[in-house]
């Protein structure tokens, strides 16, 4: 039997570069839905199952920023690239805090891109695969990393695949430093300054989720990394 071909959705509006693109990462080995605009995107997503989205920013009926935000809120593990023309910072750093996994801007090298792409489904496959058996008592809360579960109280919060690892190695960390390269590295797989963005919205989203225990912080070391701290 075949193995399955990953199946990625690509919307650009550029005709030319979307057929050539389409093409490419199908001769690659690779399953694309080529669709033209954001709504045409939002719909496909909605009808199938996609392993990677590659989204261009500026598009018609709905931009890559907003169909983003759709699709986080159908799925919010998918491994998701902006393909733009946007180069200012503030477009980057928006693309990035909607949980994008890398922004590429136009024009770009369609070899670089396969590399990328290969990357994070091989880095998300190794994530799903890896086996979790510690579980970790922090403050009033009980993390269960093979469940992807925090709870407090009977409330479980269910717990992203990037949130999972961190807070994973955070706990094992525990009262001790993470550094932000061995996180980055371990987790985004290198540490540049747009994936230290990328951590720093994640490192909000589990403060958010702790915050009804007064015994845990996730304190900032500046420059260095984080420390989980959990006042026994």
């Amino acid at each position: 039997m075949e193995p399955v071909k990953p199946h990625i959705l690509l919307c650009e509006d550029d005709t030319n570069l979307g057929m050539v693109l389409k093409n490419y990462l199908e001769l690659n080995d690779y399953n694309v839905t080529l669709e033209r605009d954001g709504k045409l995107g939002l719909a496909a997503f909605q009808r199938e199952k996609f392993d990677l989205c590659l989204l261009d920013v500026m598009m018609p009926n709905m931009d890559g920023f907003t169909l983003a935000e759709e699709i986080r809120d159908v799925n919010p593990d998918v491994p998701l690239f902006f393909l733009s023309a946007k180069t200012m910072k503030d477009d980057i750093i928006q693309g990035y805090k909607l949980g994008a996994d890398d922004y590429i801007t136009k024009p770009f090298d369609s070899e670089v891109l396969l590399h990328k792409i290969k990357a994070i489904l091989k880095r998300n496959e190794e994530l799903h695969r890896e086996e979790v058996n510690a579980e970790y008592d922090l403050g009033r809360y009980h993390f269960n990393p093979r469940l992807r579960e925090l709870i407090i109280d009977g409330k479980t919060q269910t717990l992203s695949p990037k949130e999972n690892e961190l807070l994973k190695m955070l706990s094992e960390y525990k009262n001790d430093l993470l550094s932000r390269e061995i996180a980055l590295k371990k987790i985004w797989g290198s540490d540049t300054y747009f994936n230290g963005r990328s951590m720093d919205v994640y490192i909000a989203k589990l403060r958010k989720y702790l915050k009804e225990d007064p015994s845990i912080e996730i304190v900032n070391i500046h420059g260095n990394g984080f420390r989980l701290v959990v006042t026994e």
